[in-house]
């Protein structure tokens, strides 16, 4: 296979149906570019890997395939695409199907422009639980108000970013939670696009408002002392956008 221009990089944990639907969209979506899509099932017992294998058999779907053999959360399995990934550009979308693959060409626009290193989804009309849009809501305008990483929606799965520039931010478990605030001390621009939030499909969310707070809290603080003691990358310091 020819190096893609593009990595669709998606963290799966039980999407088996979802990920049915999702990953010709991807196709569809980049039908006309040169992409992969690398897919880690993260501990699935639902068959995730039989489905992937077949869909890239069946769709003719450049699709790679790894497999956590436990669960080790979302950040980890975001981790292990990136490292896998053959392209510079990489777009993040969840595999719950909520992230619409036609937004990808909005996502990656951005990054034309060498100061931006990571460009944030922002979902409108959100087809969350009242409950989870305000304990949202809620925990945005804290982490904002703490890491000043103006970023309205850190939840959204839907993200474009440099692959360089990602390995090299410090890893954690909740890393994926604090993308803006970690490129942004590592000296990147961070750009932001609306993004069409859809229902989830099948199955339910694997994440709840409590154990997001009770992980979310002792992070922040974390990610806060962090990004004040980190020093920003040396290809920034000498101006080199890479």
């Amino acid at each position: 296979m020819n190096t893609p221009e593009i990595s669709v990089v998606i963290p799966a944990h039980n999407e088996a149906d979802n990920l049915v639907e999702l990953l010709p969209e991807v196709g569809r979506a980049l039908a006309s570019r040169a992409f992969e899509i690398v897919v880690v099932d993260d501990g699935s017992t639902d068959g995730t890997t039989l489905i992937t294998d077949r869909l890239s058999k069946e769709g003719n779907l450049p699709v790679r395939l790894a497999k956590h053999p436990r669960s080790l959360g979302k950040s980890a399995a975001v981790w292990t695409a990136v490292e896998l990934a053959a392209a510079e550009t990489i777009v993040s979308l969840d595999g719950d199907g909520q992230d619409d693959p036609a937004f990808i060409a909005d996502l990656i626009s951005p990054l034309s422009d060498p100061s931006v290193g990571l460009v944030a989804g922002r979902r409108v009309n959100r087809r969350d639980s009242l409950a989870k849009k305000v304990g949202s809501r809620i925990a945005n305008r804290v982490r904002r108000a703490l890491l000043a990483d103006d970023t309205p929606d850190t939840g959204c799965g839907a993200k474009a970013f440099r692959r360089s520039a990602f390995l090299r931010l410090p890893y954690f478990d909740t890393q994926h939670r604090f993308m803006s605030a970690l490129f942004l001390a590592d000296g990147w621009r961070i750009a932001h696009v609306d993004v069409v939030n859809r229902p989830r499909r099948h199955g339910r969310s694997h994440y709840g408002i409590v154990d997001r707070l009770a992980v979310g809290i002792p992070d922040l603080f974390g990610v806060w002392w962090l990004t004040r003691r980190r020093a920003k990358s040396p290809f920034k310091q000498q101006g080199r956008p890479k």
